[in-house]
């Protein structure tokens, strides 16, 4: 059930109460480019309300919402544990898979009305190389947490050369028949290398001249 290292056993308590997903992050994501070339993804996730009361318990003070400052240390351990899953970012660089180097410029912010906590970082890919169609999808195989593009404008493009379009899709609707088995005991039986969450998730395309 490990997803993020600060999900703590009360919090993993609490949210065996809950059916699957466990956790719902909002995502919006800049794919940057550069020399014309894509060369990283800058993800800014915004957690649910219930984690994002759990990651920042303790913090803040006087009765204030926690700072930048004080969220650092939460959003270095987030980050670097999310490296054992890929960063749940799935890219394809012409049709091939393609892999990520080390995190870097990671962050992590509050919002005092929503009571919604962000995480942002930097993911550059290994190796950069041109492409004419860049692919990603973010999810969890298992779907413990569940991912979903935020409305508006969810990717971004930095830096790109002209003539480059963007579409994001989504994951076709499951039909009945498959809705219906979607319980705790469907998910706890699925097997270790199981992607089911790849039919729920959203997915960005991006094409260059």
């Amino acid at each position: 059930m490990k997803r993020f290292a600060l999900l703590l056993p009360l919090l993993l308590w609490s949210l065996a109460a809950r059916a699957h997903p466990h956790v719902v992050v909002a995502v919006s994501s800049d794919v940057i480019f550069e020399d014309g070339k894509v060369a990283a993804i800058r993800h800014h996730w915004t957690f649910d309300d219930m984690y994002s009361a759990f990651v920042t318990a303790n913090l803040g003070k006087d009765g204030k919402d926690p700072t930048t400052a004080e969220l650092q240390p939460v959003a270095q351990t987030n980050v670097e544990s999310l490296q054992e899953f890929d960063f749940f970012t799935y890219p394809k660089m012409n049709g091939k898979k393609a892999a990520f180097g080390a995190p870097k410029d990671y962050s992590m912010t509050f919002d005092g009305k929503d009571k919604t906590a962000t995480l942002h970082f930097t993911v550059p890919l290994a190796e950069v190389a041109q492409s004419k169609l860049f692919v990603f999808q973010i999810y969890d195989p298992s779907y413990f947490v569940a991912f979903a593009f935020d409305k508006g404008e969810p990717v971004k493009l930095v830096g790109a050369p002209q003539g480059c379009s963007l579409s994001v899709s989504k994951p076709k609707a499951l039909d009945t028949d498959e809705s219906k088995k979607l319980n705790e005991s469907f998910f706890s039986g699925l097997s270790p290398g199981s992607d089911f969450g790849s039919k729920l998730a959203d997915r960005a395309i991006l094409a260059c001249p």
